[in-house]
C-alpha cells in the first residue's frame, strides 16, 4: 500500500507539469530554460545561429560567455542551461552531453557524410611572406603548418582531440619533413605564437606538443580569445601590437573583410561539428529541430515543457 501511494504521489506530479527528475524535466525541479550564448565575436556563434536563421535575434535573456570552455562549464553546473560547443569539447568532465540535431547524432561519421546540419571548418592563417620575427621562424611556422594540415601523425593528433578529419588524404610525416630541413636543428629559442578562436585550442595545443619533438623542441604560446581575433593578430590592425601572432585560427571561413590572401599559408585543418548540450542532469530532451532551437534563442519558448 505505501508503495502505491508513492507511485501516486509521483504520477500526479508528472500530470500537473512539475519538472521532477524521471519524469521528462530538469532535476532542479524548475521548468524554465536557462539559455547561454557566445559573444558576438565567436565562430562558434556565427555558425550555430546560421544554421538554426537566427541571425541578429539572440533573445535578451541569454547570458552571454566568453570561451568555450567558458560555456561548457557553465551549461554543465546549470540543470536548466541549454548552450552549444564545439563536438571537440571533453563532454563527460564538463557535465554536459550533446542533443540529436534533426534527428542526427553528431559524430564523426554523420558530420563527414554530411547528414549532421550543423559543422564548420577549423581554418587558419599566417603572417605574411616576409613578415615573421626571422626567417628561422617562418621556416618553423611552414613546417607545423604542414604537419598539422597534411602529415598522417598531425592529422591523427588532431583526430584524437576531437577534430573531424579524412586520414586517407595524409602523407607519413617522414616524407613530408624532408621540405624542413629547420625541424632538425635544436629550436629551443624559437616561439611559435598562436591567436583567435577559442573552439581549436584542443586540437591546436595537441598538435603543437606533438610537433614539439618533432621539431627541435621549440617553445609555443596561445593567445585564443575569438575568431576574429585570429585575422587581427596575424594580417590586421594588431599584428604588430601586444597580442601579435604568427597563425591565426578561425571555427568558421574567414570573412570578406578578413583579406587572408595576404597571408604565406591559409587553408584549413580539419571539420568541427557545433553542438547542442545540456547538463548531463537534465533528461527533458535529447533531439531538437532548427526551429525549436530558433524558438529558445529568440525567446519564443522558454520553458522544457514546450519541446515535448
Amino acid at each position: 500500500m505505501k508503495f502505491m501511494k508513492k507511485m501516486t504521489a509521483f504520477s500526479i506530479a508528472c500530470l500537473m507539469g512539475l519538472t521532477l527528475a524521471g519524469c521528462g524535466g530538469t532535476s532542479s525541479g524548475d521548468d524554465s530554460i536557462t539559455v547561454y550564448s557566445r559573444d558576438a565575436s565567436s565562430g562558434t556563434r556565427e555558425a550555430f545561429e546560421k544554421a538554426n536563421d537566427m541571425e541578429g535575434s539572440l533573445t535578451d535573456a541569454a547570458v552571454t560567455v566568453d570561451s568555450n570552455g567558458d560555456m561548457a562549464t557553465k551549461v554543465g553546473q546549470d540543470a536548466n542551461g541549454f548552450g552549444y560547443v564545439s563536438l571537440s569539447t571533453d563532454f563527460e568532465a564538463n557535465n554536459i552531453k550533446a542533443l540529436d540535431y534533426e534527428g542526427v547524432t553528431p559524430t564523426e561519421e554523420t558530420v563527414l557524410d554530411g547528414s549532421y546540419g550543423m559543422q564548420r571548418p577549423f581554418s587558419y592563417v599566417t603572417r605574411a611572406d616576409g613578415d615573421f620575427a626571422d626567417d628561422r621562424t617562418q621556416a618553423l611556422v611552414e613546417a607545423f603548418i604542414d604537419y598539422l594540415c597534411n602529415s598522417t601523425e598531425g592529422q591523427q593528433v588532431v583526430q584524437s582531440a576531437g577534430g573531424i578529419v579524412d586520414l586517407d588524404k595524409t602523407t607519413p610525416w617522414a616524407e613530408l619533413k624532408k621540405n624542413h630541413p629547420i625541424v632538425d636543428e635544436d629550436n629551443s629559442d624559437l616561439t611559435i605564437r598562436t591567436a583567435g578562436s577559442t573552439s581549436v585550442e584542443g586540437t591546436l595545443k595537441a598538435a603543437l606538443e606533438a610537433f614539439q619533438a618533432e621539431a627541435g623542441q621549440f617553445q609555443f604560446t596561445m593567445t585564443q580569445s575569438g575568431s576574429s581575433d585570429g585575422y587581427k593578430r596575424v594580417l590586421g590592425d594588431e599584428k604588430d601590437g601586444a597580442n601579435a601572432a604568427d597563425i591565426g585560427f578561425a571555427s568558421r571561413n574567414f570573412e570578406d573583410g578578413e583579406d587572408v590572401s595576404k597571408g604565406l599559408l591559409t587553408g584549413q585543418y580539419c571539420i568541427d561539428a557545433v553542438v547542442a548540450v545540456v547538463s548531463a542532469d537534465n533528461d527533458a530532451v535529447t533531439n531538437l529541430t532548427a526551429d525549436q532551437i530558433k524558438g529558445i534563442y529568440t525567446g519564443e519558448i522558454t520553458t522544457w515543457s514546450e519541446l515535448k
